[in-house]
């Protein structure tokens, strides 16, 4: 099989709350949105992450397996007040980030040594170059 496909949510870390950390947990708001695409020579992964920069994304590769997480801790304010102002209280902080995972599982067809990802304007591009697969090879038979 040569498709690129997700793993069953079953098996996803599922503590999100990106965005909508209040809201029942469901795939509709806890994952972040993916577009993947397919050509001869690559497949490409887009997945959007607002709010984000590059440093609060890990992406690995294991076993054809590519993993892209997040974990960002929400900044507690002591007694509400803030960090750099002194003179500022916080009444009402609701902007809140956790976490999530997402796994995909490759097909057979990638090269892996060179795999690349990119961000920009809060939008993370995986680049999954392929490699031609082996072709069957015909075995002729001699006469003994």
């Amino acid at each position: 099989m040569n498709e690129l496909s997700l793993f069953n949510s079953l098996f996803q870390d599922q503590d999100f709350g990106f965005p909508f950390s209040n809201f029942p947990k469901s795939n509709s708001f806890a994952m972040p949105a993916v577009d993947v695409t397919e050509t001869k020579n690559a497949y490409t992964l887009e997945m959007d992450l607002p709010g984000c920069t590059e440093k609060d994304v890990d992406v690995d590769l294991k076993e054809n397996v590519l993993t892209i997480s997040s974990h960002i801790e929400d900044k507690k304010e002591e007694k509400g007040k803030d960090e750099k102002n002194e003179d500022v209280q916080y009444l009402i902080t609701e902007r809140r980030r956790s976490q999530f995972t997402r796994r995909f599982s490759l097909p057979q067809d990638i090269d892996s040594e060179n795999i690349s990802a990119s961000f920009k304007n809060g939008v993370l591009s995986v680049n999954i170059p392929r490699k031609a697969l082996t072709q069957p090879k015909k075995i002729s038979i001699s006469v003994a």
